[in-house]
């Protein structure tokens, strides 16, 4: 069975960061073609833990599963809350005691939470970067959720974007990535050049 792993990063219960994580979950479980096994993992529940990986090099029995169930999966959900502009400490620090093969070629969706909008480029300047140092392959579609998308007005647009980042993981996981589970999302986009001859230039 095709194995999916979330990362929920979110400090607080209720955490926002953990409904993101559970919404963009459902979108893969909806766009995937066929049965999807799903765990959850809360930093939160592991803070002690990794903080003494990080110390003494050596995992407690609830990390070491937690780690081997990512390296396992055959893809990843990864959602963390966004502090000073970046990503927050919880959510490095578990990357950092992975093992630094455990991401190599795996599909993740990446998403985040914050207070204002302003702070969503934090997915692209750090939160992408971080994954592809690892070497995971990152699904186009970054999700980001600020407090306003969480009233009425704007979770619609929150929606499309859930669904479309789902859509991406289930087609990648699936091996269908430019297939009809997952539009390209770059196939409305004229190249450069006819850009150029389009406009005259």
């Amino acid at each position: 069975m095709t194995s999916l792993v979330v990362i929920s990063a979110g400090l607080s219960q209720p955490s926002s960061t953990r409904l993101l994580a559970d919404k963009l979950t459902a979108a893969v479980r909806d766009a995937f073609p066929g049965e999807l096994e799903v765990s959850v993992i809360e930093l939160r529940d592991l803070a002690h833990d990794i903080t003494n990986n990080l110390l003494t090099g050596f995992p407690a029995p609830a990390l070491a599963a937690a780690t081997a169930a990512v390296g396992a999966a055959d893809g990843l959900i990864a959602v963390t809350p966004i502090f000073t502009a970046s990503y927050s400490g919880l959510f490095k620090s578990f990357f950092d005691v992975l093992d630094t093969e455990a991401l190599d070629g795996k599909p993740v969706l990446i998403g985040a939470t914050g207070g204002s909008a302003r702070h969503s480029l934090a997915l692209e300047h750090a939160v992408r970067p971080l994954f592809s140092y690892l070497r995971a392959a990152v699904v186009p579609t970054a999700v980001y959720a600020a407090s306003e998308d969480w009233a009425s007005a704007g979770e619609s647009e929150l929606s499309g974007r859930v669904t479309r980042a789902g859509r991406q993981l289930a087609g990648v996981m699936a091996g269908t990535p430019t297939g009809s589970a997952v539009k390209d999302p770059f196939a409305d986009v004229l190249p450069f050049t006819e850009m150029l001859r389009a406009q005259g230039q």
